[in-house]
C-alpha cells in the first residue's frame, strides 16, 4: 500500500543529493541525512523525486546514483506498450506499489494476449460500505490530515467557493487533459477568466473545458443540491457532454445501447435495464458510505466501471469523486500532474482485473499533489465571517428591500427589517454586515443580492444626494 509522502522530507532528500553535483548513491545518502529512515522508505522518496522530475538516477546496480535535474532532465525512458506493437516513448509516471506494479505490467501487455472479460457484479456485490474499505485506516487518516482545510466549521462546500476561481482552472484543466485536450493551463484560465478560446484549438477540446467549468460551478454553488445521488451524477454528465456527444439525446440520460472501450478488452454491460439498476444499486451504496475519501474514492472505481452513460464517464467520475469532499469542506483532487498513461493503466485495471491498488496509487498521489497545490491558497484565505455564511439570504433579503424601497441604511432603518430567523446576540453583527455590504455595492456586483442595474442605480442617487458629503 502507497504512503504519503511528507513535502519536508523530500526537500531535506533533494537539497542533500544537490550538494553532489556528480552524483551520489543511495546508500551515502541514507548515511548522511539529518534524520532516520528506512532503506525502502528512502527508496520511496527517491522514486517520488524521480517522477517528479526533481532529480534523475543515472547507472545500474550499485553504481547507481542520484543527481539534482536540470532543464530538461528527469523524464525516463520506459517501455509502453501500445496495441500490439511495443516501442520506447518518454513517459513520467508516479511512484507505484508492487501491487500496482503487477496491474501494470499486465495491462502493458498487447491485447492479444489479454482474455476478453465482461463486468462482474460480484465486484460490486463483495463491498459493504462501512465494513469494506479500499482505503485502510492509516490511509483514510492521512488523507484527513493533508485534506483539512481552515473552513473546516463552515457550512458544506465553503472552502471550495473560498477557492472557486483557482480550483474552475485547475480541475478543468487537469480533467480535460486526461482525456487528450491540447489546452495548456494558460489557455485555459484565458478561456474560464475572459472567454478567450486558444487559436489552433479544435472547437470540440474549447467545448470540453467550457463544459468542465460549468460543472464544478454547479456542485460548488449548489452544495445544497450536489450531492452523492444519482440525480447529481446524472446532471454532472449533462454539464460534461453538453455537445460533445454525436446524439443529443443521449446528454443527462443513462446509456441504452452497447459501448466499446477502446485500447481495453473490457465489455460493458449492454442492457438498458440492467445499466439503469446496477447504475442505481452503485448510487445508494455510495450514499451509504461515511468516510468522504472512501466515499470519493469508491465513486472512482464503479462509475467508469459501470459505463452508465454512453461516453464521458470517467470525467464524471473525477467530478463526482469530489463531491464528498466539497460538501466536508476538504481540499478538492484537481488531478494536477497526473500522468495520463499512469491513470489509463489505473483504470484499465478495475475494467480487466477488478484490482483497484494501481487506481488507488493514482488517487493517492494526486491528492497529495493537489493539497500541495492549494497550501499557499489556504494560507491567504480571510478566515470565513460566521454570521455572514449563517444569514447569508437574510442579508440578501434585506439589501433587496432597501435598495428597492429607496430607505437608507441607518441602523433604525435596518434594524425595523431584521427577519425573525436572525438571533438576538446576533442582530447587531447582522447591522454592521449589512452597512458594510452597502458601502461596498455598486453596479457590477449589485446582481449578488439579486438587483437590476437599475434599480440599484436610482437608490445610488438618491442615497448619494441626501447622505454623501
Amino acid at each position: 500500500m502507497p504512503k504519503i509522502v511528507p513535502s519536508e522530507e523530500l526537500d531535506r532528500v533533494e537539497k542533500l543529493i544537490a550538494q553532489y553535483p556528480e552524483g551520489i548513491g543511495a546508500k551515502d545518502i541514507a548515511q548522511q541525512l539529518d534524520f532516520e529512515i528506512k532503506g525502502r522508505t528512502l527508496q520511496r522518496r527517491l522514486a517520488t523525486l524521480v517522477a517528479e522530475r526533481r532529480i534523475v538516477s543515472e547507472g545500474d546496480g550499485r553504481a547507481l546514483k542520484y543527481k539534482v535535474a536540470k532543464l530538461g532532465q528527469g523524464v525516463d525512458s520506459v517501455d509502453v506498450v501500445d496495441g500490439s506493437s511495443r516501442h520506447f516513448v518518454d513517459e513520467v509516471y508516479i511512484p507505484i506499489s508492487p501491487e500496482g506494479e503487477e496491474i501494470k505490467s499486465f495491462i502493458r501487455q498487447p491485447r492479444t494476449q489479454r482474455s476478453p472479460v465482461s463486468y462482474q457484479p460480484d465486484f460490486l456485490g463483495q463491498y459493504y460500505p462501512n465494513n469494506t474499505y479500499y482505503l485502510p485506516a492509516s490511509l483514510r487518516k492521512q488523507l484527513h490530515a493533508l485534506g483539512r482545510s481552515p473552513a473546516e466549521q463552515t457550512p458544506a462546500g465553503t472552502f471550495a467557493r473560498d477557492i472557486l476561481n483557482r480550483l474552475l482552472i485547475d480541475l478543468s484543466w487537469a480533467s480535460s487533459r486526461l482525456e487528450g485536450n491540447t489546452y495548456s493551463r494558460l489557455d485555459t484560465e484565458r478561456l474560464i477568466e475572459f472567454g478567450q478560446a486558444a487559436e489552433g484549438k479544435d472547437v470540440m477540446e474549447t467545448q470540453m473545458i467550457l463544459n468542465h467549468k460549468s460543472a464544478i460551478e454547479y456542485l460548488v454553488r449548489d452544495t445544497e443540491h450536489a450531492d452523492v445521488a444519482a440525480e447529481t451524477i446524472i446532471a454532472v454528465h449533462a454539464f460534461l457532454s453538453d455537445g460533445l456527444l454525436a446524439d443529443p439525446m443521449s446528454c443527462g440520460r443513462l446509456r441504452n445501447r452497447a459501448v466499446d472501450i477502446g485500447g481495453s478488452v473490457y465489455l460493458p454491460i449492454a442492457m438498458p435495464q440492467r445499466i439503469a439498476e446496477l447504475f442505481g444499486i452503485v448510487m445508494n451504496m455510495a450514499a451509504e458510505i461515511n468516510d468522504p475519501f472512501e466515499q470519493s474514492f469508491f465513486l472512482m472505481v464503479h462509475l467508469p466501471y459501470l459505463q452508465p452513460f454512453e461516453d464521458v464517464n470517467k470525467r464524471v467520475s473525477r467530478l463526482a469523486a469530489n463531491i464528498p469532499l466539497i460538501q466536508h469542506n476538504l481540499c478538492p483532487l484537481s488531478f494536477i500532474d497526473v500522468p495520463q498513461q499512469a491513470y489509463v493503466d489505473a483504470v484499465l485495471g478495475v475494467y480487466e482485473l477488478n484490482r483497484i491498488e494501481l487506481l488507488r496509487d493514482v488517487y493517492i498521489w494526486a491528492y497529495e499533489r493537489s493539497c500541495q497545490q492549494y497550501v499557499a491558497v489556504q494560507q491567504q484565505l480571510v478566515p470565513p465571517d460566521i454570521v455572514r455564511l449563517r444569514y447569508r439570504n437574510e442579508l440578501a433579503e434585506v439589501i433587496r428591500a432597501i435598495v428597492r424601497e429607496g430607505t437608507t441604511a441607518d441602523e433604525t432603518s435596518i434594524m425595523a427589517r431584521i427577519p425573525d430567523s436572525v438571533s438576538t446576540e446576533d442582530k447587531q453583527r447582522f447591522i454592521i454586515l449589512i452597512q458594510n455590504e452597502l458601502k461596498t455595492l455598486h453596479a457590477g456586483n449589485a446582481i449578488r443580492f439579486g438587483l437590476r442595474p437599475l434599480e440599484f442605480s436610482v437608490w445610488q442617487q438618491q442615497y448619494k444626494t441626501d447622505h454623501v458629503e
